[in-house]
Formats: structure tokens, sequence, C-alpha cells
């Protein structure tokens, strides 16, 4: 990957220096620094590319403590939570099946230049007898890895998740157990270096109070509190982003959702290789000197979950 910075636009930097403490003249010293930090730490195989780690400086509004812990916990989860990350070849045609039914499609425009990056989700869009939640799941991973990369909406701006639950059935509910709703908890507030936004979900079935309940209850207030469920339609959705920015399914001028999922089906096989090559990263409990993370006293080792009770 290219040791440069991509240059923001005049809009995003305005943003990145009011909201995340950026200050241009100082992000190859700061970038430097976690260099030096990652370099030292001998439990950890991380990426040390320039645009990856200036990420993680804007997700943690440019605190270089803040930063390596997230780095660490990125990393953490990555090695434990080891089914979202196996097999991430965009070649298979499992994988290629599953990201042509567009459970996660990124939307291409934002509001303003300086707005966060919406995704819309739609939850019920694969078939829960033919393929699970972890695997629909692991292709949303792969994507985000590249938005990581080259969303700078998403890593200055942040991110809202338009959640459709049309068409979501009891099946699709009971794929998500007590211990993957822990998983995802932990790997979107402490291992996720973007700024979470909100999640509005609308066109709600069946069940999905018990299920949204119990996901909730395990977030933290902060983010308890941009968890909102809007009814049937997207009367509610419209007033939280303009209908312009959504797919022509849903009212708006972003295109289909199909030539959505074509752009990001290209985009995933041209970064193959860099897809393929996060297997080289995670973590050495065994060489960690500072005791475990958070995130090892929780789930054990080697990936062998605990038992956890949950409210």
């Amino acid at each position: 990957m290219s040791e440069t910075i991509r240059q923001l636009t005049p809009e995003l930097a305005k943003l990145a220096q009011e909201e995340l403490n950026e200050v241009p003249e100082r992000i190859s010293e700061d970038i430097a620094a976690l260099k030096e930090w990652i370099r030292k730490q001998p439990h950890l195989r991380a990426r040390a590319d320039d645009q990856f780690l200036v990420g993680f400086l804007r997700g943690c509004k440019w605190s270089l403590e803040r930063a390596k812990e997230k780095i660490d916990s990125f990393y953490t989860a990555r090695t434990v939570v080891h089914e979202l990350m196996s097999p991430r070849d965009p070649l298979l045609e499992k994988n290629l099946t599953i990201l042509r039914l567009g459970y996660l499609v990124p939307l291409p425009h934002t509001e303003f230049p300086h707005s966060p990056r919406v995704v819309l989700i739609r939850y019920g869009c694969y078939d829960p007898d033919q393929y699970s939640i972890v695997d629909v799941l692991r292709l949303s991973v792969m994507i985000g890895d590249l938005m990581h990369l080259d969303d700078d909406n998403r890593m200055c701006a942040g991110e809202m998740a338009l959640v459709d639950m049309e068409n979501t059935t009891m099946k699709h509910f009971f794929q998500v157990t007590p211990m993957l709703m822990k998983k995802l908890a932990m790997m979107t507030q402490e291992a996720a270096p973007i700024r979470q936004k909100g999640f509005h979900f609308f066109n709600t079935a069946a069940g999905f109070e018990v299920a949204f309940g119990a996901f909730r209850n395990l977030m933290k207030e902060k983010l308890r509190q941009r968890f909102q469920v809007h009814g049937n339609g997207l009367e509610s959705i419209i007033k939280v982003v303009p209908q312009k920015i959504l797919p022509k399914e849903y009212g708006g001028d972003a295109g289909s959702v199909q030539d959505i999922l074509a752009y990001w089906e290209k985009k995933l096989i041209e970064n193959r290789e860099y897809l393929l090559s996060e297997a080289n990263f995670g973590v050495d409990e065994d060489k960690r000197i500072n005791g475990k993370n958070e995130m090892q006293e929780i789930y054990g080792t080697q990936g062998s979950f605990r038992k956890l009770e949950i409210d």
C-alpha cells in the first residue's frame, strides 16, 4: 500500500480539524509514533500503512493512546472472532453469491460533502435455510475493510446504518445467538475505528422487539441512544436522511441496489490480495507483555468462548 495519506476535501479537512482534533502538520509524526509502538508490541501483528493508521487516529479523535488501544482491540477481535475472518476470498462462489444478495449496501452519495456515510442493511435478503448470518457478516467485514482505506466520509464524519427488516423471519433471528450478539457488540464498540452515528430500523417484523432489546442492552448507553426503531415504509426514514441518496428501489437517485453491488463486487475482486493478506495479522496472547486484552478475558483463548450471562 502507498505510504502517503490521501488529501481530504476542504469540507472534510475542516471537519477533521474542528471535530477530530486533527493537526495536518502533525500527521506524519503521530503515524510514526504509532508505527514505533506497533513495532514494540511482541504480541501484535498489525498493518502499518499510513492510510490504514490514520483511520484509527481519526476514529479516536486523534488520541494516540486511544488509537493504540483500538488497534490492539481490532486485531484481538479478529483473532478471537475468527469465524468472521475466513474464508475471505471474494472469488469464492459462496462469497460472490452472498455479496450479490445485498445484505450490506454502502450508499454512494452523502447529503453534504462532510456528511456521514450511510449504509443500507437489508437483513432479510438472504435465505436462512441456505446461509448463516456469520457467512453474511463476513462479507460485511470485507467491505468495511476497504471502506476503512478509501472512504474519507466514513472515517472522518462517521457512519449511519439504515436497517431494512423487510422479509425477516424468526429463522433469521434464531441465527443470532446470545454469544454472537455479545461478539458483535464488542466488535462494534471496542474494535471498530469509526464513529457510529446511528442505527435506524424500519419495516420491522414480528419478534423484532425481543431480539432488538437483547442486542441493545449489550451496548453502552452512548451507543444505545443511537438505536431507533421506525415504522413500516420510508416516511420516518426520510426525516433522517434525504430520499435522494437512497437507491431507486427506495425512491432515490443513487442507482439500483444491483448497480451498487456490481461496483462493490468489482472493488472486492480488485483488492483480493489485500483482503486475503489480513490472515497475516492478529495477536499472539502468549507474547503479550501487559496482561490480556479485555476481549480475551471475556472470550477466553484460541476462540474458545466462556459462558456468558446476558440479561
